[in-house]
């Protein structure tokens, strides 16, 4: 069965950095579409950046370009987020997900596997 696990969550000051980890396993991510979504309380869940299973074509929200970095190592079935000049508003869960659809990270609903999350709090 799929199994996504995050880790790397924590709290942290704006301004700083975090890197996010997550492990797949019970399939390859030559064959998936694989990225990060967040969910702040009382707001819907949207996608923060996917990486493709073709040629590596990477998307980010604006509301984290420039600031996050996804990649992949596929020998290790590991997705990386690397996020960088935190602000309070990237406060969320982030969940690490998988889908066979590549416009996932627009439309969640089409997200096929999902982590079980982990928090971000950026403090002021």
């Amino acid at each position: 069965q799929v199994q996504l696990v995050e880790s790397g969550g924590g709290l942290v000051q704006a301004g700083g950095s975090l890197r996010l980890s997550c492990v797949a396993s019970g399939f390859t991510l030559d064959w998936h579409v694989i990225g990060w979504f967040r969910q702040a309380p009382g707001k819907e869940r949207e996608g923060v950046s996917c990486i493709t299973n073709t040629d590596g074509s990477t998307y980010y929200a604006d509301s984290v370009k420039g600031r996050f970095a996804i990649s992949r190592d596929n020998a290790k079935n590991t997705v990386y987020l690397q996020m960088n000049v935190l602000k309070p508003e990237d406060t969320a869960t982030y969940f690490c997900a998988v889908s066979s659809d590549p416009f996932a990270c627009i439309k969640p609903s089409l997200v096929n596997y999902w982590g079980q999350g982990t928090q971000v709090t950026v403090s002021s």
